[in-house]
């Protein structure tokens, strides 16, 4: 007796809900949901660690500016403009209320 050939289903065939997922869609979902799963009950806590750690990387960059002597403040010069735009949300943070150089105006 012959076999027939079944047709095979498609690994990336109709997901959930009967939608087609892209190549590689599957897996870039997997990914997605693996990464809400271990990083979702420690969101607060890794954001703030996070903040803490751009506050300082402020204070290495502008430390230069408020007579503080750094090491890097010659590597550290071409990133103040990008940093200006940060700088009173930054100051207000470290409980300084009005901008600590008389260069810079943000208030």
């Amino acid at each position: 007796m012959a076999r027939t050939a079944r047709p095979r289903r498609s690994p990336d065939g109709p997901g959930p809900g009967g939608r087609v997922t892209p190549p590689g869609g599957r897996l870039s979902r997997a990914l997605e949901l693996l990464q809400e799963f271990y990083e979702g009950r420690h969101r607060a806590a890794l954001a703030r660690e996070k903040r803490e750690e751009d506050d300082l990387f402020m204070l290495l960059v502008f430390s230069e500016l408020m007579g503080i002597p750094s090491p890097a403040g010659y590597y550290t010069l071409e990133l103040l403009p990008i940093l200006y735009e940060d700088f009173h949300a930054w100051h207000l943070r470290m409980g300084m209320e009005h901008s600590p150089l008389d260069h810079i105006q943000c208030c």
